[in-house]
């Protein structure tokens, strides 16, 4: 398919091009989250990704790194593009939002995917740079180890190392909060009264001879 598609064959390009691009924009996505730049959304930046690759495609050779590793190379420049433009990017803040297009998923589902994309941003900020964009690479978009030592210019082994490392420490972060939140249960929970019991007084019976004064 990939050697059709250098020759120019708009159906093998076709086909690769709808086999790249859900990796692309998982790959995107997972690296610029929700930002907006002056570039765009993630999905903006992913799809300047695929028309790069398809303007370079019919001049790709080979090189010894798998196709899937060249194309991620250009989607890092690309990102790295997006991050220098949001650093130079001096916009003033405005009253109200511009209007988007509407999105068709359930509102209750956008918000429950909007809470666990920033728990997983808040388990990333605890990585360096590098450990996120190989756990990225590895697990969102899942290249093997040798494609994503293609793509950072690294090695196999030096990403399986930082793979575990970063994973280790997620694992470890993990395990410590989900301590405190049962030491906060346990906080709060009053400890058990021993209810009050009250004896009433005895009572004189009603026969009995009220006293009289001396």
């Amino acid at each position: 398919m990939l050697a059709a598609a250098v020759a120019g064959d708009g159906r093998a390009v076709a086909l690769l091009l709808a086999t790249v691009q859900p990796q692309v924009e998982r790959f995107c996505r997972a690296r610029l989250g929700r930002r907006e730049t002056i570039l765009g959304s993630a999905d903006d930046v992913a799809q300047d990704v695929c028309m790069a690759v398809l303007s370079v495609l019919p001049h790709y050779r080979p090189s010894g790194m798998s196709f899937r590793a060249f194309v991620f190379g250009i989607a890092r420049h690309k990102i790295a593009d997006a991050f220098r433009a949001m650093a130079r990017n001096r916009c003033d803040a405005v009253e109200e939002l511009p209007e988007r297009p509407g999105r068709e998923e359930d509102p209750e589902q956008v918000v429950l995917d909007a809470e666990r994309n920033d728990r997983l941003s808040d388990l990333l900020d605890l990585l360096g740079p590098r450990q996120v964009e190989i756990l990225t690479l590895r697990i969102a978009v899942g290249l093997t180890a040798e494609e994503t030592a293609d793509v950072l210019g690294s090695t196999p082994g030096a990403v399986r190392v930082a793979q575990h490392r970063a994973l280790q420490r997620l694992r470890r972060e993990l395990t410590d909060r989900a301590a405190r939140r049962a030491g906060d249960r346990v906080a709060v929970v009053p400890s058990p009264r021993t209810p009050r019991v009250v004896v009433p007084a005895p009572r004189p019976p009603v026969d009995a001879p009220l006293p009289v004064a001396v």
